[in-house]
């Protein structure tokens, strides 16, 4: 009977499992049927940009019936009609899109590389760092042109973020997200005042003050898009192209090294990213605030913090928030109009004060 006892303890293992040990294998179909929902989520948001892009173009200060607004777009005929939806809302739209998703890009960057929930370029005053930058160029330098706006606000944003995060992570103590946030707003608040005096000495910087004080789409020009196009463009597919690295360097700094991330080389692109799309985003409109806060933050209920899929989404869904927040605007005031960056600073406002409660960070 003594050798009975082997085939009872053989035929005990897990069937296919030779050595006597159960496997740990992730499933497979949960994954990929997590991966089937998330590419559904991101054609619904999708189309979600597409309504929204073309209420865009339909909705303005002067009423234009939808076949017109049509016939504007595909086959202008030169009637005053056509030229406001083809020189005013098209480009007003297209402008919107780009920018968009540079905010919302630019904000995953900095949550993913930072772990911190609350960075944002409006919030931690790096908006502001690319809007002094521009308004001194012109002040001192007398630049005049968006391509030569975009040079000194990349400059600013990254002198800022520098000044932020080396403010926010010394002294004693771990770092805290509330006090990222502090040092964001002194930096702001010291940028602002420099703005300030800089304005009542040159009437030149004071015009320039009025357009990058409160960030707006309206009144810019093709040639705008143009210009800062190409950056926000490096940036977009920069941004989309550390989604891997991020991902590896989230697990901790010695095991994404293991998995081929390279720390440094990491945090400098990134940092390059969000210089190129908070710089040519403020070049372009001036400082919104709030888009690279929300849009993240919404986007993990249903990405989770896989930065692939979490990039993907911002990029569709910032720019709709950025346009629909352009089209409430022109809504709730007309035949006036809220600037966008208003819009978007009454939206994120309460947003930001429920993730504070929610963290719940005792630190100061």
């Amino acid at each position: 009977m003594l050798p009975a006892r082997p085939k009872a303890r053989a035929a005990a293992r897990p069937p296919g499992d030779q050595a006597g040990r159960t496997t740990t294998r992730p499933e497979r179909p949960d994954r990929r049927r997590a991966n089937r929902w998330r590419a559904a989520g991101l054609c619904a948001a999708l189309l979600l940009l597409f309504l929204i892009t073309v209420l865009s173009v339909s909705v303005g200060a002067r009423s234009i019936p939808f076949g017109t607004v049509l016939r504007g777009l595909f086959s202008p005929d030169g009637t005053e009609n056509a030229v406001i939806v083809q020189d005013y809302r098209l480009t007003r739209t297209l402008l919107g899109l780009a920018v968009g998703a540079g905010l919302g890009l630019a904000g995953a960057l900095m949550q993913a590389l930072t772990r911190n929930p609350l960075a944002d370029p409006g919030l931690l005053g790096i908006e502001s760092g690319a809007s002094a930058a521009v308004v001194a160029g012109i002040g001192f330098l007398h630049v005049t042109s968006p391509s030569g706006y975009v040079w000194f606000a990349m400059a600013g944003s990254a002198l800022t973020a520098a000044a932020v995060h080396t403010l926010g992570t010394a002294g004693r103590g771990a770092p805290s997200p509330i006090r990222l946030v502090l040092a964001g707003t002194a930096v702001n608040a010291s940028l602002i005042a420099g703005i300030s005096t800089l304005t009542f000495l040159d009437r030149d910087s004071f015009a320039a003050l009025r357009i990058w004080s409160v960030g707006t789409l309206a009144g810019r020009g093709d040639d705008v898009l143009v210009q800062v196009l190409p950056f926000l463009l490096i940036g977009v597919v920069l941004a989309l192209a550390l989604a891997g690295p991020l991902n590896a360097l989230a697990l901790g700094e010695e095991l994404g090294s293991a998995l081929g991330a390279r720390p440094v080389r990491t945090r400098v692109l990134v940092a390059v990213a969000v210089a190129l799309l908070c710089g040519a985003a403020t070049a372009a409109v001036g400082p919104v605030g709030f888009v690279g806060l929300i849009v993240p933050h919404a986007v993990r209920l249903v990405t989770g913090p896989d930065q692939r899929w979490l990039l993907g989404y911002c990029l569709v869904l910032s720019p709709a928030l950025l346009l629909g927040a352009d089209v409430l605007g022109r809504l709730l005031v007309r035949p006036d109009e809220l600037a966008v960056g208003i819009v978007t600073a009454a939206l994120g406002a309460p947003v930001l004060v429920v993730l504070v409660r929610r963290r719940k960070v005792p630190q100061l």
